[in-house]
């Protein structure tokens, strides 16, 4: 198993979640528990189109660096 750091924000369209280390690979619900559902499908259709298509899937190198007060 593979793990990619993903990034999940909310605003007044709902929830978005996207992942750096694959650019393009987005998904979107109502609520967080629906986006998080179906940002993993949506990995692994973008992972399978990667490798359908003869090109390389990326190794997951962003990680959570944490918060930052100011």
């Amino acid at each position: 198993m593979t793990d990619y750091l993903v990034i999940y924000e909310c605003n007044a369209d709902g929830w978005w979640a996207y992942l750096p280390d694959l650019p393009g690979c987005t998904a979107n619900g109502d609520r967080r528990e629906d986006v998080e559902h179906n940002v993993r499908e949506a990995v692994v259709a973008h992972l399978d189109l990667l490798r359908e298509t003869g090109r390389p899937v990326p190794a997951p190198v962003a990680r959570d660096a944490g918060r930052i007060a100011v």
